[in-house]
């Protein structure tokens, strides 16, 4: 079996349960719904690597994204557990504007 690390494939981004509860409130606006999903997606085909992030001095596997155009909508908040079986990318939280 190869490593898990060498795979073309993404790694899953799994929601912590904070993010679950901010995407099944009925009030979100689909705009920010929209734009979370597409981070997850954006996260999962580039392992965490998404160009515009921005790492965390103190732990580089923190990273944090614009959400909407040009961060309008606010940042989200993820952390690459690369050394994990298998590998994967947690969205941690999310700090609307």
């Amino acid at each position: 079996m190869s490593d898990p690390q060498e795979q073309p494939d993404g790694w899953p981004c799994v929601l912590s349960e904070e993010v679950t509860s901010l995407l099944l409130d009925e009030a979100l606006p689909a705009e920010v719904f929209a734009a979370v999903v597409a981070a997850t997606v954006l996260i999962n085909t580039t392992r965490g690597e998404v160009p515009g992030a921005t790492a965390s001095a103190k732990w580089p596997e923190q990273r944090r994204m614009p959400l909407g155009p040009d961060g309008s909508l606010g940042v989200a908040e993820y952390v690459i557990v690369a050394h994990a079986q298998p590998p994967q990318i947690v969205l941690t939280r999310v700090q609307l504007y």
